[in-house]
């Protein structure tokens, strides 16, 4: 006979979010808990679980996999050879499934608290250092290659484990709140990466349930986030009254009046909004103020890692030659673009990209067709293919090229390079 499907597992994955290789990645991560040793997982182990091949898994595995669902294995369609699982949902299932509404926003909650075996344990701080661990990693792959789907699904597998170890066992409030505003930051990373890579709807989908877990948080720096992302979501769907709303909820937080720099940001983002409206006045206003705020920060104060990561003088200047080139003031958005790439960091490899795309933009708005082609040739041939937005900015150059310059050897040298890049996968 052959193997059955198991689709109790497959429901659950779909439901949560996980992809193969995401499931294998977590578990892989909660044999570490268990037994000390990373997992040899992969994609095609749990394409096994899914087909069936594999109907009860090692013990160890299926320990990990429980710590990682907050369920029983026999809830997820597995059992010995020889017996059947149960065909109907235990209840903790059932309950997994029913949503938490937060001011009409729904985040999944998985009760495990009364699951079959599973014992209530002490939460703490270590729970969630292991968890910002996690978010330290998802920061790094965003700066390195942002807008991947592969980000926003790890993001948002994350958040769900957050959740999970949430309802795992009794903490104190310190812990609890931590708890919930990691969770947010995992669903905000989501977020931020449907952003980058255009893919709005998901965003939408994402920013209701980090705004609704960074309010049981009460953790101001993650509201921030959440809001600053929003008004950036509403800035490239063409909504810039909806833009400025949405940043003021995260310029008037008390934080902004504790520390500069968030008040920095707050005023860059608007500056780049003022810009998408066509307002030149409010949009020099909003940077001038930015460029003096942020003067002020001490920058020995503690900082959640997402802000140490890219908020500085060259994100300020991404923002400004963003705002620069949307006015149509090009010499200004050169300038700013260059300034960015002199002060930014070597990590920030999609900034690079973006940046550069843009001054190559500008500079053919001015008339150099061959030096703004140089310019948009230095995009790495990943970026150039891999991530939306430069892939979309690349092609409105292109066309911008050949209409400006039709027939020169600019216009050959342009495609000549992208006749080079290798299709996308």
């Amino acid at each position: 006979m052959g193997s059955t499907r198991n689709t109790a597992l497959e429901e659950w994955m779909a439901e949560h979010g996980y992809s193969s290789n995401s499931l294998a990645e977590a578990v892989n991560h909660a044999l570490i808990q268990v037994t000390g040793k990373h997992g040899g997982l992969d994609g095609s182990s749990i394409r096994d679980w899914k087909a069936g091949r594999v109907s009860w898994p090692k013990t160890a595995t299926r320990k990990a996999l429980e710590n990682v669902t907050g369920l029983p294995v026999s809830a997820l369609g597995f059992a010995p050879r020889g017996r059947t699982s149960a065909t109907s949902m235990p209840q903790e299932v059932a309950d997994m499934k029913r949503r938490t509404l937060v001011g009409g926003i729904a985040a999944a909650v998985a009760v495990v608290s009364s699951a079959p075996g599973t014992g209530r344990r002490r939460l703490g701080m270590s729970d969630v250092d292991r968890l910002q661990q996690r978010f330290a990693e998802i920061i790094a792959s965003d700066h390195r290659h942002g807008g991947q789907l592969d980000i926003e699904q790890r993001a948002s597998a994350l958040a769900d484990q957050a959740l999970i170890l949430q309802n795992s066992g009794s903490a104190t409030q310190r812990v609890r709140s931590s708890l919930y505003a990691s969770a947010a930051a995992f669903r905000s990373s989501a977020m931020w990466a449907a952003i980058d890579g255009r893919r709005f709807d998901a965003a939408k989908t994402h920013m209701r349930e980090a705004q609704a877990l960074a309010e049981m948080s009460g953790e101001q720096t993650i509201k921030f986030r959440i809001w600053s992302h929003a008004g950036t979501l509403y800035r490239h769907t063409g909504r810039p009254a909806d833009a400025l709303a949405a940043n003021d909820v995260a310029r008037n937080l008390h934080l902004t009046r504790r520390d500069p720099l968030f008040a920095s940001l707050g005023l860059a983002r608007e500056g780049a909004i003022h810009g998408a409206a066509q307002d030149p006045a409010g949009t020099r206003r909003a940077f001038g103020q930015a460029q003096e705020t942020m003067m002020r920060a001490n920058p020995a104060d503690e900082r959640p890692v997402w802000m140490l990561g890219f908020y500085d003088q060259a994100e300020l200047d991404s923002l400004a030659q963003s705002a620069y080139l949307a006015l149509g003031d090009y010499p200004t958005a050169e300038f700013h673009g260059h300034r960015c790439l002199a002060n930014l960091r070597s990590h920030m490899v999609r900034s690079s990209a973006i940046t550069t795309t843009r001054i190559a933009h500008a500079q053919l708005a001015q008339g150099m067709a061959d030096v703004a082609t140089a310019t948009a040739t230095k995009v790495p041939t990943d970026a150039a293919t891999q991530h939306a937005r430069v892939n979309r900015m690349l092609q409105e150059f292109g066309a911008a090229l050949r209409a400006q310059a039709a027939g020169s050897s600019a216009v050959q040298a342009w495609s000549e390079h992208v006749a080079t890049w290798r299709t996308p996968a």
